[in-house]
């Protein structure tokens, strides 16, 4: 793939004279950005593009892409300054929401789609990286969910727990305004070759049962452009709102942290905690959203004091937060893995166990370590050592249980079992992130 392995430092430094001009110019609308895509910079987002992803309805993949890649990237260069470019509609599938309650649509674009989205996206970061404000944390260059963990657990222990907003927007990919959003865009992006793409985009609509459907509002999760579009949207609709109208109002302290669209507000006064509370749904009015009723909560999360009762936890991606002594006899914050992320990380592991049983034990045992691992890898935080070993056992548990039912000629005995599983030895739980890291 000639010209896809390393970027090219003239993309480098264009991307640094944007995010230049954008911090220079912070009231600016600009309206010349899509001079600075050219070939080189066609093939840094070609580079960047994943290339084993699903396939979209054309069903091209990178290797048929890439057979003549120099005049498949110049043709869609072409095409998208020309306006020539047709946004094909994305393929819509449906996974299961965690906790196994409803389900999740997700769009999958066709290859040359997502190459020209990230060719966009890259235009469009460096400007907004510089107007996003500290509290957000999702789908950012150099910032992870850790880190909002991390700067979540820290708000709440400089407030002593606090009061904790659990936000939830209801159906936000699929209700995001595209009259709001092209006001929020027409702040600081006027150029009308990218202005016209993101239209496009929006309104290329899917495709789900053979049947293609166009869409009024919404933008498909599973885009490469759609994390960027909902960190802009959401900048505007609360980040900004919240750090430079609310907090200068608020009589305590208060924080907020967002990942995309999970956020959490801690405040250290309950007052405050209740204005923002009977406001917050006007807010979101404004920009076309919706709060879901039954999952925005407030919490008291103060610290535990005398007989008073232990506060109830909350969830923030994929982590329970309760109150818990330290070895030391204080009152710390912990985290554990939520129940309904357990329960999915378990029944993924047990049907992996279930459908593949006939496979090589050498095959399963690489897959289901490469699986646990990855669990470590994102879960493995401090004071969650037990919830990792739970999981490290039942999976032991499963995958001797649905190896045994290989053949109906002999059970696979515990003795036998212990053997197989010294020869085969699946990782053992490990912490991984400490709240001093995060």
């Amino acid at each position: 793939m000639a010209g896809t392995q390393e970027p090219d430092p003239t993309v480098s430094t264009k991307s640094r004279r944007i995010a230049e001009l954008a911090r220079r110019h912070p009231q600016r609308s600009f309206v010349s950005l899509a001079h600075h895509i050219d070939l080189a910079w066609m093939h840094e987002a070609y580079r960047r593009t994943r290339k084993d992803a699903a396939a979209g309805i054309d069903g091209q993949t990178a290797a048929s892409y890439e057979a003549d890649l120099d005049a498949n990237l110049a043709d869609l260069l072409e095409r998208l300054k020309s306006g020539r470019y047709q946004a094909p509609p994305v393929r819509r599938i449906h996974i299961p929401k965690a906790g196994g309650q409803g389900s999740r649509p997700i769009g999958i674009p066709t290859l040359e789609d997502r190459v020209a989205q990230r060719a966009i996206a890259m235009v469009l970061e460096p400007l907004y990286e510089q107007d996003f404000e500290a509290c957000s944390y999702g789908f950012r260059p150099g910032r992870s969910a850790h880190q909002a963990l991390g700067r979540l657990r820290q708000a709440c222990m400089t407030m002593d727990g606090g009061w904790v907003i659990e936000l939830d927007i209801r159906a936000f990919f699929d209700e995001l305004d595209w009259a709001c959003l092209r006001t929020v865009l027409d702040e600081r992006v006027r150029d009308g070759v990218i202005r016209r793409l993101i239209d496009k985009w929006l309104k290329a609509g899917v495709v789900e049962g053979g049947q293609r459907r166009y869409n009024t509002a919404g933008t498909p999760q599973g885009s490469v452009l759609s994390p960027l579009i909902a960190n802009v949207y959401l900048h505007a609709a609360l980040d900004r709102w919240f750090e430079h109208e609310v907090k200068p109002r608020l009589h305590g302290r208060g924080a907020l942290v967002r990942f995309a669209d999970d956020v959490r507000l801690v405040f250290s006064h309950e007052r405050d905690a209740r204005r923002v509370m009977a406001v917050l749904d006007k807010r979101l009015a404004r920009y076309g959203l919706r709060l879901h009723p039954e999952k925005t909560r407030l919490h008291d999360f103060r610290r535990p004091a005398g007989a008073r009762r232990r506060p109830t936890g909350f969830d923030f991606l994929g982590m329970t937060h309760y109150w818990a002594r330290s070895r030391k006899g204080r009152w710390t914050i912990k985290r554990r893995t939520a129940r309904d992320r357990f329960r999915r990380a378990l029944r993924a592991m047990t049907r992996y166990c279930r459908r593949n049983r006939h496979r090589s034990v050498a095959e399963q045992h690489e897959v289901l370590s490469r699986k646990l691992l990855g669990h470590y890898a994102y879960f493995g935080v401090t004071a969650n050592y037990a919830a990792l070993a739970r999981l490290y056992e039942q999976t032991r548990r499963a995958w001797i249980k649905w190896l045994g039912r290989r053949s109906q000629r002999g059970r696979l005995t515990w003795p036998r079992a212990e053997r197989l599983l010294v020869r085969f030895p699946l990782p053992p739980p490990r912490v991984v992130h400490s709240p001093r890291v995060a």
